[in-house]
């Protein structure tokens, strides 16, 4: 048994690794007969296959027998000897065709070109988060064990005039290379799905808050920096008005859901494949109001309102706030406050009390 995590030496990727590692039962409970394309031209000739039966507790031999692999460009840190650190690019074909396999169960795709990158290098994120995204699903269809494939998209899908609550069913209408590269990964998603290719679901993420480490390409980068550089003693700065409401989610609830992906039954979710995962409502203000409830106001007088119309541009189209009942009756999980993500950085971290 394989599952396939690119970006697999990332901060979330990595996540993603251990909890899946982690996990004592079954890992795909919901494999049920399928029609699988056997064709690898892509003729609609099908196949009838009966997949296996649920899985029960894995045993010993099972837990051997699980593969891991991190397709990224360095190794995956997760010291296990059931991952297998491949370094690669992910829109190379032939490297991915060689590791997706009939073996493969299941693929979570979370390497890409981030949001400031995408805009700085428009090629690099055509090539890495369209082309890498096609290349992935390619070699599932010829691999034909119809894998769940678990795509992680984004928020930057949307732009222009949005409600103040989006509901799921609402339109696509990026304003970033970004957001435009990760709405068309949601239609090759959905259409591979639809297919029968794979078992995909994509999974919006919110503005993952806080991350360790140092500032990425992210746009969204800062909605860590004006918690994580006060709590270890520097000075951070907001670019974004404080009114700027952010739908976030804490590291842990982000790769719970993740791993819930894995599990969550297709035909609950419906025919369009696209969930948008919970998260917090918050404005920049809220965020620094509750580092000053868990650090103290001289912590957060480190954070500096210093206005930048690059970020402001990209984020600023941005939703903040989602209709997410559907995911949470599909059992995915939603943090508390914005308090607890503060204090989960905070005590994770050991940074300042």
């Amino acid at each position: 048994m394989s599952i396939i995590v690119t970006g697999g030496a990332g901060f979330l990727g990595s996540r993603v690794i251990a909890a899946l590692l982690a996990r004592p039962q079954g890992l795909l409970p919901f494999r049920k007969q399928t029609q699988v394309p056997t064709d690898p031209r892509g003729t609609d000739a099908h196949q009838t296959r009966q997949a296996p039966e649920a899985p029960g507790p894995r045993t010993s031999s099972e837990e051997a027998s699980l593969e891991i692999v991190s397709l990224d460009q360095a190794d995956c840190p997760v010291a296990d000897p059931r991952v297998r650190s491949v370094l690669g690019d992910v829109a190379d074909a032939e490297l991915v065709n060689s590791l997706v396999t009939a073996e493969t169960e299941a693929i979570f795709h979370l390497a890409a070109v981030l949001s400031g990158g995408s805009e700085a290098d428009f090629d690099l994120a055509m090539r890495v988060n369209v082309d890498g995204t096609r290349a992935l699903l390619e070699a599932a269809r010829r691999a034909g064990s119809r894998p769940r494939f678990v795509a992680a998209s984004s928020l930057a899908v949307f732009g222009g005039a949005v409600p103040d609550v989006v509901p799921p069913e609402w339109a696509t209408q990026p304003e970033s290379t970004y957001g435009a590269t990760k709405a068309i990964g949601e239609l090759l998603v959905n259409e591979y799905t639809r297919k029968g290719f794979v078992d995909g679901l994509v999974c919006r993420l919110p503005t993952i808050s806080v991350r360790p480490g140092r500032p990425n390409s992210a746009a969204s980068s800062f909605a860590s920096g004006i918690i994580r550089e006060p709590l270890a003693g520097e000075a951070s700065a907001c670019p974004v008005p404080l009114d700027t409401r952010l739908w976030l989610s804490s590291p842990d609830a982000a790769v719970a859901n993740l791993v819930r992906a894995l599990e969550a039954p297709g035909e609950a979710v419906g025919p369009w494949r696209v969930l948008n995962l919970p998260g917090l409502c918050v404005t920049a203000a809220e965020m620094l109001d509750a580092l000053e409830r868990v650090a103290g106001a001289d912590v957060r007088a480190l954070v500096a309102l210093e206005p930048d119309e690059r970020i402001m541009s990209i984020v600023c189209s941005w939703p903040g706030q989602f209709d997410v009942d559907a995911a949470l009756r599909l059992g995915f999980t939603q943090d508390a406050s914005i308090d607890d993500v503060v204090r989960q950085y905070r005590d994770e971290t050991g940074r300042l009390d």
